[in-house]
Parts: structure tokens; sequence; C-alpha cells
């Protein structure tokens, strides 16, 4: 019977892979992958047997992947979609090809792993309840801030994704449309080089003005709520910051 199978990945360290994961890959009949060079350093990794059929899947190729796989599904194949890191679907492609496959009447099956989101917020120690996430933030400035504007008044915790050459500008605009809040920079999850800075907008704004990083960021900011505007933030705690640069490096 044909099955769609969505497969979380590790977003840093190859160890954060779940076994379920590791055995389902295993048994694929096909698989698509956003950079199939990458998957590949994961099935070396875990000693994972590779599928017969392995493309790509991203968003460059979204539109022929995604026939491809629909094609492979309709010939009763398991076919499964993963991403570079975390889940397909989520700031990456997958989301098109998941609906069309719901619509299809194709059975859709989740293998639930590693993610940005939670990590990023537990480390930020902001209020967990209720968060919204916000995923990638425009890259023009206008639409960036009316972007932001659409959760000024709220209360809930905001997760963002941004690209290392942008999180000074996500910052300050941040700053501008919210005021002071506490907020948190997390850079490079669960990799050799993870780092976490807390502050308010104010402070991580100084920080990273003239600051190169490089890697994966997620930056998590304090909802609309007086106990968490001004002040000084909790700050970085002793021993946040190894010595050297920030690596890109998957792996363990």
């Amino acid at each position: 019977m044909a099955k769609l199978v969505v497969i979380a990945t590790p977003i840093g360290n190859l160890e954060d892979i779940t076994f379920r994961a590791v055995r389902v890959l295993g048994e694929l009949d096909a698989l698509g992958c956003e950079d199939t060079r990458r998957t590949r350093i994961l099935f070396e990794k875990h000693g994972i047997a590779s599928p017969r059929t392995i493309f790509s899947y991203r968003e460059a190729n979204e539109a022929q992947a995604e026939a491809r796989t629909i094609g492979l599904l309709k010939q009763g194949l398991t076919v499964g979609i993963c991403s570079d890191a975390g889940y397909p679907g989520i700031s990456d492609a997958g989301y098109r090809l998941i609906s069309r496959a719901i619509e299809e009447g194709i059975q859709v099956e989740v293998i639930p792993g590693a993610g940005a989101v939670e990590p990023a917020l537990l480390y930020s120690g902001l209020p967990t309840s209720s968060f919204t996430f916000k995923g990638f933030a425009p890259r023009k400035p206008g639409p960036r801030r009316r972007f932001l504007e659409q959760e000024k008044d709220l209360p809930h915790t905001l997760v963002f994704y941004e690209s290392p050459f942008r999180v000074s500008k996500l910052l300050a605009d941040a700053l501008e449309v919210y005021g002071d809040r506490k907020a948190a920079v997390c850079i490079e999850l669960t990799k050799k080089f993870e780092r976490i800075h807390r502050g308010t907008l104010g402070r991580l704004c100084d920080e990273f003005r003239d600051r190169q990083i490089k890697g994966e960021v997620t930056v998590v900011i304090a909802g609309n709520n007086p106990k968490f505007f001004g002040g000084d933030g909790p700050g970085d705690e002793p021993g946040d910051e190894p010595e050297g640069e920030l690596g890109d490096e998957p792996g363990v």
C-alpha cells in the first residue's frame, strides 16, 4: 500500500535521530531529500541501507520533485521525504506534497524527531505555555516590520528562524516594533559550537550589530507582557561561549 513518510532528521548532532527513523529510512522504496550528499552522511553514520531510489526534493525543484513523488506513490511504493535538518515542510519544501498526498487519499506517516523551535524556546528561559513559531522573516525592511507588527500586542513568546547574515537587522526591527523586551539568540543548536545569547533586544542589538556569525540561528522574543521589558536580562551563562569560531559542520 502506498505511503508517504515524512521524516525528521537531526538539526546538527547526528546522534539526535530516533530508533524509529533509522528503521524506517532503511525500509523505504524511495527517498526525496533536500541534499542527497548530506543525507548520505546520515546513512553512513548509522549504517542505514540506502533505498533503491534517492532523489533531490528541495524548494528549487519542488514542483518537479512533487510530481515524481506522487508518481512513485501511485505505483504503490513507500516514499520518504526529509530535509537537511529538522522537519520537511517546516521552513523547507514538503508542505505542498503532504497536502496533495492527503487530497489524493494516500496514507501519510510522520516520524517525529529533532527541531530547533523547542530547544531554543527552552534555552531562552521565556514562557513556554503559549508560543508562536513565525519561521523566517521577510528580507526587506518594510515587509519585515509589517511581519513583526502582526504579533506586537499578543502575549505569546515568539520564535523565528533567521539567516546569520540578517540577525542584526531582525533584532533592530524587533526592538523598534516591540520595545526593549527580553530575547535570546540561539546559534548552531546541538552542534559543537552551540551558543546561547540572552538579554534585552537593545543589548542584543549592540552585541550583534557588527558581529559576523556562521551557522543556523533561532531567535526567541518575549510576548507583550510588562514582566519581560527592561532590565539587563539573564545574560549569558558562564561557559556559554566555547573557544574558536562558529562552525557549520554537521555531526558529532
